[in-house]
């Protein structure tokens, strides 16, 4: 009696959990409700923890009590240490962790129960899926990261004849075995060959995409990890990992839908790399030659003098730079004098979804301010200046004029509708696409060479001046 009571007590423990996690997705869709849906799915996260700790037999406290020191000192050092810059390269690390946690997870509850015939048909297939699903995501997520962080993995994709039947070939290969599991589950090496097949798979599924399409993958890695969690759930009979599992799975094929819709791409490019590939397009020194404009500081401060709106489109150069905090200082003096600041956001600028949103609010820049692609392409022909910080591929408009482009049909930002555009950068050296930007030759653009934080500096302190 004393254990049905107490079971039903988890229960509800993990229906409240449950509920926090809903409460906190619906708290992260937008940025002023983001900090408190963040605390909401936390505190679900340690309600079904708690909850789990009395949840029949558990190993003994005294590890729980050291993993969880270990794993929350290594959470609060990645915390501290880790630049905003490196974000996307900590979730893909995140999500590939939460992979192999499935993968182990559900080969252990295999291997310990004594006759795997008795755990039944929907148990042994649940296994053979987490042994795909979170092989796929754990080695796809260690490319991914390599890729970003530029380590090991080369950035652009890597091609191979007929690479697509071999991803087929593999594919099916694992479905097979997980077939043998299902009828044989006395033979367990059958799930670590399924494992090992499905990580080559993983391999090949990422290496061949490049990094200007790391924020799709990232969602749709994300969106794996929750799969393999939910199928991990239905293994351990565990309701909230199985609710949790969902939410992230079906969150994250949302979110890679949206990814996907910015980017012109479909779902079944994403999922089979199936683009990215290297296209014949104009030379740099055709579109670029004898056309581009370098400005200065001290030109710009003239430019800008007696203008009434200003639109800055953010990049990852900006990330690079570090210039979130000097933007938000030059936002705070032209709002000063009187001036409309906004910050036009695409959706896949820099390389994880909401990157911009991020670095912007890190520095304190107003959620109103934070314009979406579609509301500011709409009015961008009032702007007077459109200042570029590291985007690229975001703004070229070769993806609206050449049908044979690699970002052909991917929407942009259209800021070479503005008056004036001034774009800030290095060099001109393109973007994860690989193809030149006519935006940089254009007669209303103008070029300001250099890093993205010092040249906002000067830009403040050319306007302070004048």
């Amino acid at each position: 009696m004393a254990e049905h009571s107490l079971n039903n007590l988890i229960n509800v423990a993990y229906l409240v959990a449950s509920v926090l996690f809903i409460l906190g997705l619906k708290g992260l869709t937008h940025p002023r409700t983001a900090v408190r849906g963040n605390l909401l799915g936390a505190l679900g996260m340690f309600v079904a923890i708690v909850a789990t700790l009395f949840y029949k037999e558990v190993v003994s406290f005294e590890l729980i009590i050291v993993g969880v020191i270990v794993g929350g000192l290594i959470g609060a050092v990645f915390a501290i240490k880790i630049e905003m810059t490196a974000m996307p390269q900590m979730v893909a690390l995140f999500n590939g962790f939460g992979g192999a946690a499935s993968v182990f997870v559900a080969g252990a509850e295999l291997v310990k129960t004594d006759d795997p015939v008795t755990m039944g048909m929907q148990a042994l297939i649940a296994i053979a899926i987490s042994g795909i699903i979170g092989a796929v995501t754990f080695w796809g997520s260690m490319v991914a990261f390599g890729k970003l962080q530029g380590v090991v993995v080369p950035d652009h994709p890597v091609r191979y004849p007929g690479e697509q039947i071999v991803k087929v070939i593999l594919l099916l290969a694992s479905i097979a075995l997980s077939v043998l599991l299902v009828m044989e589950p006395t033979h367990a090496d059958y799930y670590w060959y399924i494992t090992i097949i499905a990580s080559v798979l993983g391999i090949l599924l990422v290496i061949a995409i490049g990094g200007a399409d790391m924020p799709v993958v990232i969602a749709l890695l994300n969106s794996y990890s929750g799969l393999a969690a939910a199928a991990t759930g239905f293994v351990l009979n565990n309701n909230v990992l199985i609710i949790a599992g969902s939410l992230v799975g079906a969150s994250g094929l949302i979110l890679t839908n949206i990814m996907c819709v910015a980017m012109n791409r479909s779902l079944a490019n994403v999922l089979f790399g199936g683009f990215g590939e290297i296209q014949e397009t104009a030379s740099s020194d055709d579109v670029y030659g004898g056309k581009v404009k370098s400005t200065s500081a001290e030109e710009l401060a003239m430019l800008m003098d007696g203008i009434q709106r200003v639109v800055i489109v953010p990049g990852y150069g900006m990330a690079v730079a570090q210039a979130q905090h000097a933007v938000r200082d030059l936002y705070n003096l032209l709002e000063s004098r009187g001036v409309n600041v906004e910050f036009a956001i695409h959706p896949v600028a820099g390389r994880m979804p909401g990157h911009m949103n991020v670095l912007l609010a890190e520095a304190d820049i107003p959620y109103d301010k934070l314009i979406e692609m579609d509301d500011i392409n709409s009015t961008m022909d009032t702007v007077d200046v459109a200042i570029v910080l590291g985007a690229n591929d975001v703004v070229n408009p070769v993806a609206r004029t050449d049908p044979n482009s690699p970002i052909a049909g991917m929407p942009i930002i259209d800021v070479d509708k503005a008056r004036t555009v001034v774009i800030i950068k290095r060099s001109l050296s393109p973007g994860f696409a690989g193809i030149p930007n006519p935006l940089f030759a254009a007669d209303n653009a103008l070029m300001f060479f250099g890093d993205g934080k010092k040249a906002i500096q000067q830009l403040i302190s050319a306007l302070k001046e004048g």
